[in-house]
């Protein structure tokens, strides 16, 4: 059972958060692993937009609240208060979160809340919620906000089995990856991936340059641009694409993104693997 940390310190778009859905969405499909994504986010629903569409969800739930007087919380908000209270138990996570594929691939998503101050509070919680779920999932991923207090994100990293640094291409945003392993001890660690979203072939700063550059042994994992994939992001349909696509011939627009997402998937299971015979 493993925790993998999705993270970047760039302020701009990296793919990180589609990284992530294509990686465990795939994962769950191909290999025999029980799969948690955790959305952290504040006020975006990016994650949970590949797999519904939440602005019809939540006009509905808005009509039921305000038709019937129900209450009714997100998934993660209902966990926390769980948590808080110390009622938990190993799948009290999958009660709070929603299915993808039964038994196989589930997401906590972010919370509803529109208030930073109570978001800051559920990201203290974090922490707690992920160490729970860890021990009823095989793979938990967790997706760091950009927006989540250092604090709280430091304390995902520290506890991530494997951290997916994700990075974009240029110059200047590589290079910035190089002083952090420089200066910074916590990065030079092994069970660190390095991850290129929304990946370009064509750029001059591709896989194999920008593995070189850096100096690392192991070829860098790469999310390439894909159009069907995107789109279906943007129309909840992302499972359905990789049900989809799963078997593609080499002559398929589609095979490079597979390809590149298999091969980043295998790179995980064996970095998973090399860090627990480590231990």
């Amino acid at each position: 059972m493993s925790i993998i940390a999705f993270w970047s310190r760039e302020s701009n778009e990296t793919g990180q958060t589609l990284s992530m859905v294509a990686l465990s969405t795939y994962m769950s499909i191909e290999h025999n692993k029980k799969i948690l994504d955790i959305s952290t986010e504040f006020n975006n629903k990016t994650l949970e937009n590949c797999f519904w569409n939440m602005s019809k969800q939540n006009n509905i739930t808005k009509n039921l609240t305000n038709n019937s007087q129900i209450g009714f919380e997100s998934g993660i908000e209902g966990l926390v208060k769980i948590v808080a209270s110390n009622k938990t138990s190993n799948s009290i996570v999958s009660n709070y979160a929603r299915v993808i594929f039964k038994d196989r691939f589930d997401i906590l998503c972010s919370s509803d809340t529109k208030s930073y101050e109570e978001y800051k509070s559920i990201c203290d919680m974090y922490p707690q919620i992920i160490q729970v779920a860890n021990k009823d999932y095989d793979l938990v991923f967790v997706d760091i906000s950009k927006k989540m207090p250092p604090a709280q994100a430091n304390k995902i990293l520290q506890m991530a089995d494997v951290i997916v640094i994700n990075i974009t291409q240029k110059l200047a945003i590589i290079d910035d990856y190089i002083n952090l392993t420089q200066t910074n001890d916590f990065f030079k660690k092994n069970n660190i991936m390095l991850n290129i979203g929304r990946y370009d072939k064509f750029s001059k700063y591709n896989a194999k340059n920008v593995t070189r550059y850096i100096r690392l042994k192991k070829e860098i994992s790469v999310i390439p641009y894909n159009t069907l994939f995107f789109e279906a992001t943007s129309e909840s349909k992302v499972a359905e694409f990789f049900l989809r696509f799963r078997s593609t011939k080499e002559t398929d627009r589609n095979a490079t993104f597979i390809k590149e997402t298999q091969r980043m998937s295998q790179d995980l299971l064996f970095k998973i693997q090399e860090l627990q015979m480590r231990a």
